[in-house]
């Protein structure tokens, strides 16, 4: 679907002398953003993937240079904490110094200072970036020209910070078990390392619940007194965060920054007929989870939509974004925030959108190039994709991992039961998994789709398929009710720079093709022998094997 111009609020729906945010307005606010190598926008995989890291160094200076498991788990966890919750590093960094000043004098001098040059380089980055905290909060009052409003939903309970809670709680309540049980490991090099995954463990979960601490506080205070209110624009990006633009960027060539929201019914109002209208507002209900679904799973961005943004955004800031639905027919959306606000610097905001277009571009020039080939080519009766060879590397890859994990459990003597039982689960779970990669099928024919699975082939109506698409390394079938994924490994860099086509870009295209156009479709039904076979007794033998295996290496 597209639009020629923004998706118009309701004028009832904006405060009394709301102000515009315009380009030149949004420019000054970008220009007081930190630097780049302030950590301002790293993304999760690389979070992650650094965090990993600093406990790996953190384990082997554990083993090899007698670290304090607690020192190793704090210093990766401080990692954490520099690139994606800045606010703690002002109590981690003391807290991290101190301890690494009490166990200096058993510590090879280098190990020490390389430890705290780390340390306070990063609380340095961070002090920089937080400071240009309070210069874009200024610039936002200033664009804003002292007009606040309160919240639509001030009256509305806080529901921010809830899941992070919960799921802080959990990771805490596993890191002290993983350290009640450290005393089962057999050497003590192993016991040293439990602790240091215990220490971790519960450090994640700290964090969960101070990131929920945080989050919860900070929209509770946007929500005491009127909050600066703003003209602007959003749309919704084809990973399902919201883009925000400048009130006169109509073409959206800019975002200045992006935000996850997510909108909350109020299901505290129920009265006692409310079981008469069940079935109708169930299938409202799906109706809507639909619409919305095929707005994210679109390979499109959402439409530009006008909005009022409530609370002045920066570095990590709250707010709530009052906009025009996608569905003229619906009234405006009231969206919290369930994440920070995350600025985009000026080349960081062109960047995205030039792969933004270039993903759609590919995504319009693989469809088109499959519906002139099936035009070309003279109808047939079935159509099948099966599994490729990245499908198999990615199955190699999976076992690898597998075997390397296990194999060193096997060269100890006297292996504990409960390690042996692990490995087992673990294998089995590679026995279910590994079929799929290796022997995953889809038959298309006249009725729609047959995908393969452990249970057998399983049959969907084109009627009720909604989208084929690539995302990251996951190819991804969605249909009414359920959806089905398989996974391979993507270099998108490498693909960019070859001109090479993912296997699954270039199925997603073909499929999505079909199911738009009728005329495109097979002719004829397919046979049993081509749907595929079930999964599960190969699944069957791969587990049994594993399992006969272990018993005997044991």
């Amino acid at each position: 679907m597209s639009y020629d111009e923004p998706l118009r609020l309701p004028a009832t729906a904006i405060p009394e002398g709301c102000r515009d945010w315009t380009a030149g307005q949004a420019g000054v606010w970008s220009a007081a953003l930190p630097p780049r190598w302030t950590f301002l926008r790293v993304r999760r995989s690389v979070a992650a993937g650094a965090t990993t890291f600093a406990l790996c160094a953190g384990g082997w200076a554990v083993v090899l240079g007698g670290l304090w498991p607690f020192l190793a788990a704090a210093f990766a966890v401080y990692v954490l904490w520099v690139l994606a919750r800045p606010e703690l590093v002002w109590a981690g960094a003391p807290a991290l110094l101190l301890a690494l000043s009490l166990q200096a004098p058993s510590q090879p001098w280098a190990v020490t200072a390389l430890f705290v040059l780390v340390v306070v380089a990063c609380w340095a980055v961070v002090a920089v970036r937080l400071r240009a905290r309070s210069t874009q909060y200024d610039r936002v009052l200033e664009a804003a020209e002292g007009i606040t409003a309160w919240l639509p939903d001030a009256e509305e309970p806080v529901r921010r910070g809830s899941f992070l809670r919960n799921l802080g709680l959990v990771v805490l309540a596993l890191g002290v078990l993983t350290g009640a049980t450290s005393g089962l490991w057999g050497s003590a090099a192993d016991r040293q390392g439990a602790w240091a995954a215990a220490f971790f463990v519960a450090g994640l979960g700290a964090t969960a619940l101070a990131s929920a601490w945080f989050g919860r506080h900070r929209a509770v205070e946007l929500r005491r007194e009127p909050a600066p209110v703003l003209r602007v624009l959003v749309r919704d990006d084809v990973e399902g965060s919201t883009e925000v633009y400048a009130a006169d960027d109509v073409r959206a060539i800019r975002p200045l920054f992006t935000v996850d929201l997510t909108s909350f019914d109020d299901d505290e109002d129920e009265d006692d007929d409310a079981e008469a209208e069940g079935a109708e507002i169930e299938d409202d209900d799906e109706e809507e989870l639909e619409r919305l679904l095929e707005v994210v799973d679109a390979d499109t961005p959402g439409p530009v939509r006008e909005a009022v943004l409530f609370g002045a955004p920066f570095d990590g800031a709250e707010v709530l974004v009052l906009s025009a639905d996608v569905d003229p027919a619906q009234p405006p959306l009231i969206e919290w925030s369930t994440g920070p606000v995350r600025p985009l610097s000026l080349s960081a905001g062109r960047r995205r959108i030039e792969r933004a277009k270039a993903r759609e571009a590919q995504s319009r020039q693989l469809e088109e190039q499959a519906r002139e080939l099936a035009g070309t080519q003279p109808p047939v009766a079935v159509r099948r994709w099966h599994a490729g060879w990245l499908d198999w590397l990615a199955a190699a890859l999976l076992v690898a991992w597998g075997v390397w994990l296990c194999w060193a459990w096997f060269t100890e003597s006297g292996t504990a039961v409960w390690k042996l039982a692990l490995v087992v689960v673990l294998g089995v779970y590679g026995a279910v998994r590994v079929p799929v990669k290796l022997a995953w099928r889809i038959t298309a024919d006249r009725t729609g789709l047959w995908v393969t699975g452990l249970r057998g082939p399983q049959h969907v109506p084109w009627e009720d398929l909604r989208s084929v698409r690539r995302q990251r390394f996951e190819l991804k079938l969605r249909w009414r009710g359920d959806n089905w994924t398989v996974a391979a490994p993507h270099w998108g860099w490498l693909e960019r720079t070859r001109g090479l086509v993912h296997p699954y870009d270039a199925l997603a295209a073909e499929l999505s093709a079909m199911r738009t156009d009728p005329a495109l479709r097979p002719t004829g039904e397919s046979t049993a022998p081509e749907r595929g076979r079930p999964l599960w007794p190969l699944a069957a033998v791969l587990a049994l094997g594993w399992v006969v295996a272990v018993m005997a290496l044991r």
